[in-house]
């Protein structure tokens, strides 16, 4: 491919937590590269807190990371579709056009201490950046 920055779709349950911290690690990880939103297949009313949180202690942007139910974004045209949950996994729908997809689980910290979503997050830094960068041949950083 060309210098077109590619579209990538973190899919979780809820898009609360996993999901909204992948989306903010990948756009800031491959700016310019890769422009990442999230959605879930149950959207949560609000971004749980400590991914908030977690994300503003690694110096992350948290200013419009909100909620998205899936079939808002449906019908938009992604390079790659991330799983990071069993569920959205086995629920993740027939997209209008093919469109490849990963799947990488998560723990998910709904409702744990900080350190957990810490924990997370810096477990989504260590392996989801690579493997995206990987299945869209982005090559080494």
């Amino acid at each position: 491919m060309n210098g077109a920055v590619r579209k990538v779709l973190v899919l979780c349950t809820g898009n609360s937590c996993r999901s909204q911290m992948a989306e903010a690690l990948l756009n800031h990880e491959l700016a310019g590269l890769v422009r990442a939103s999230s959605a879930g297949i149950s959207p949560q009313p609000k971004v749980a807190d400590g991914a908030i949180e977690a994300l503003r202690l690694a110096g992350l942007p948290t200013a419009g990371l909100y909620p998205k139910d899936l079939d808002t974004l449906i019908d938009q045209p992604f390079d790659l579709v991330v799983t990071v949950c069993d569920n959205a996994k086995e629920s993740c729908p027939v997209f209008p056009r093919p469109v490849p997809s990963i799947h990488l689980p998560f723990h998910d910290p709904h409702g744990e201490p900080l350190d957990s979503f810490l924990r997370v997050r810096d477990d989504i830094r260590t392996r989801l950046v690579p493997a995206v960068r990987g299945a869209l041949g982005l090559g080494a950083a």
